[in-house]
């Protein structure tokens, strides 16, 4: 799904790919835990079984051999992102029960569907409320500042507030003004991460969504929907600014941008089956880890 790389947006004068095991102590910061908030992209099991077909079949025919939570019959984001760091996947925040033991790895509050704002009413945690669950551990002792201060943070916002957006009348016309406040809760949720005590955290860039198969569909899964292509690059632009922003409020690179725009139009080039221009991406730098 990634095309064996992952690819982190940064500064224009750097332009980078990087596979898993080339860069895991890049400046000399190896994570011991991975702390995961966002969507279907991260969730690895918290979505409850009564919600979501995620934990039926074919959902994890290839990994692991059986649904188990995933929006994808094998590995998703958090997975990649885990091994790319060796670590184990985190255990999910509602499977946590399981054992202390399973809490060394850190922990997923991802939960598949969800936003920065609400996108099913309340019945899914936004990325706000997943961030209470964690500082509620934190208070609770579970896991401390130095605990988030060691560790990797993965923040996955993949477009489920835009689906709702349009699910719900909003007009097209009105996108973009809806782009500028999603990106800025997401900076402030950010800035909470940051403040509680991250210290390199990961957030993912939208994927070419005119390029999914409801996207597609009407050309025979042939062309990209160009139009909504131009608001992911907004989104993506917007993205990229309030990240710079709150790297130069530190005047360090804390925060880094998880290109899947790039990962995801690679593949679709790459398959030669691409007949349109799916808006150019933004340039890409390392992961900081």
């Amino acid at each position: 799904m990634f095309a064996g790389y992952l690819c982190v947006q940064g500064s224009s004068h750097h332009r980078h790919q990087h596979h898993f095991h080339d860069s895991r102590q890049v400046y000399g910061f190896r994570p011991t835990k991975l702390f995961v908030f966002g969507d279907s992209y991260a969730d690895t099991g918290n979505i409850r079984k009564s919600f979501a077909d995620s934990w039926k079949e074919p959902y994890g025919s290839t990994f692991p051999g059986k649904p188990a939570g995933r929006f994808s019959d094998g590995r998703i984001l958090t997975d990649y992102l885990a091994k790319f760091l060796g670590l184990k996947s985190p255990v999910t925040y509602t499977w946590m029960n399981l054992g202390k033991q399973k809490w060394l790895n850190g922990m997923n509050f991802a939960y598949g569907g969800s936003g920065v704002f609400n996108t099913f009413g309340d019945l899914l945690p936004n990325m706000s409320t997943q961030i209470d669950f964690f500082e509620k551990l934190m208070n609770d002792s579970v896991y401390t500042k130095w605990d988030l201060q060691s560790s990797a943070v993965l923040v996955s916002l993949t477009g489920n507030d835009y689906g709702t957006y349009l699910a719900n009348g909003g007009a097209f016309q009105g996108l973009a003004s809806f782009i500028s406040k999603v990106i800025n809760q997401l900076e402030v949720n950010l800035k909470r991460v940051r403040r509680l005590g991250a210290r390199k955290i990961v957030v993912t860039s939208l994927p070419p969504l005119g390029c999914l198969p409801r996207s597609t569909e009407t050309s025979s899964f042939k062309k990209c929907n160009i139009t909504e292509n131009i608001a992911v690059s907004y989104h993506n632009l917007l993205l990229q600014q309030a990240v710079a922003k709150l790297n130069n409020k530190t005047g360090n690179s804390t925060i880094s941008i998880v290109d899947l725009f790039r990962s995801f139009t690679t593949v679709i080039e790459q398959k030669q089956d691409y007949l349109g221009d799916p808006c150019s991406p933004l340039p890409c730098s390392p992961l900081p880890f």
